[in-house]
């Protein structure tokens, strides 16, 4: 049995879903010869450490009653810099002006040797570059697959399932929130405002949802695919954006009669990365319905490859997060 001692730095949504699935799937990681040991988790006030492995049921029992994951004040910074451990999961909020407190993580965790798998977009939207440059100088692996499309796998599929292919271009739905607002607004007939209130109140977006609507979530997501699969060093700026504030009930029902939906279309290429509302064929692979996100990956030897799934949800992208550790750890 291969124990890794290993790090939950942000215990929001995703964080706690990474401890739930843990619990979940511990006979499962003991079958295939791995054990991850918790010995720490910070939220952004406080945090837990047992270097014996932190009770994760307390952790999350806790983190929900009282709103913090433990009493002491301890930074995940400081814990990804005194404790010692494998791996970091990198699970903070996404900030793609800064990189946020998610880029300082994965530096110091790279500085110490340490490996990340992250579901933060921000940092690599930003600092790919740099994040990949440290990560190999200091023998660290990096994985990010929740970045892009929560439970739905595209970077490995592309990188791993499709080696030996020359993928020339990948489009799809990125944002689950979009399209959960326009597949509503299709089939009710209703205006923008009165389905991102729907879209509100579900869960779906945001309180402020300008990050979803604006097109902006979808552009770091074809940042990151440009950078990994492409080897582009691209920053968000780089991305062509056109949001779906301004589509009306009108537009859609037109595009209906004439056999198509609007979707919010991601694509990118070794010479553009573009994100704008699109006329898709109703029975086009692209045209999923409700929250979920696809994409669509061209390749030279395999022709087009499309997959779909859920694109956000704290089990769901904690589950791509665990695909990553596994795949670290399982050789």
């Amino acid at each position: 049995m291969k124990t890794i001692r290993m790090s939950i730095i942000g215990f929001g949504a995703v964080g706690q879903g990474v401890a739930k699935v843990l619990i979940d799937k511990k006979d499962y990681l003991e079958s295939i010869g791995l054990d991850f040991k918790v010995v720490a988790i910070a939220d952004s006030r406080t945090a837990v450490v047992d270097l014996n492995g932190v009770d994760l049921t307390a952790a999350i029992s806790r983190k929900s009653a009282e709103g913090t994951v433990g009493s002491e004040k301890t930074t995940g910074l400081e814990i990804i810099e005194t404790i010692d451990h494998e791996l970091v999961v990198e699970t903070t909020p996404t900030n793609i002006v800064t990189g946020g407190a998610g880029l300082h993580n994965m530096l110091m965790a790279f500085k110490h040797g340490r490996d990340v798998v992250t579901s933060n977009k921000g940092p690599l939207a930003m600092k790919y570059g740099e994040l990949m440059e440290t990560s190999n100088a200091s023998g660290s692996v990096f994985r990010f697959e929740a970045t892009v499309g929560g439970a739905m796998p595209v970077l490995n599929l592309a990188r791993d399932v499709l080696a030996g292919n020359k993928i020339t271009n990948v489009e799809g739905i990125f944002n689950g929130t979009c399209n959960y607002i326009l597949t509503r607004m299709m089939e009710e007939h209703a205006p923008y405002g009165q389905m991102l209130a729907e879209a509100q109140e579900l869960g779906y977006a945001e309180t402020d949802p300008t990050y979803d609507v604006e097109g902006i979530d979808t552009a770091c997501k074809l940042v990151i695919l440009a950078n990994c699969v492409f080897g582009m060093n691209a920053t968000h700026e780089d991305v062509t954006i056109t949001g779906i504030t301004k589509i009306t009930p009108e537009a859609l029902l037109l595009a209906q009669n004439d056999g198509y939906v609007i979707k919010l279309i991601g694509e990118v290429n070794d010479s553009r990365i573009n994100v704008a509302p699109k006329l898709v064929p109703i029975d086009h692979p692209l045209a999923v319905g409700g929250s979920l996100n696809v994409a669509s990956v061209q390749t030279d030897l395999s022709g087009p490859i499309t997959v779909t799934g859920r694109g956000a949800g704290s089990i769901e992208t904690a589950s791509a997060i665990l695909s990553d550790m596994i795949s670290i750890y399982r050789e």
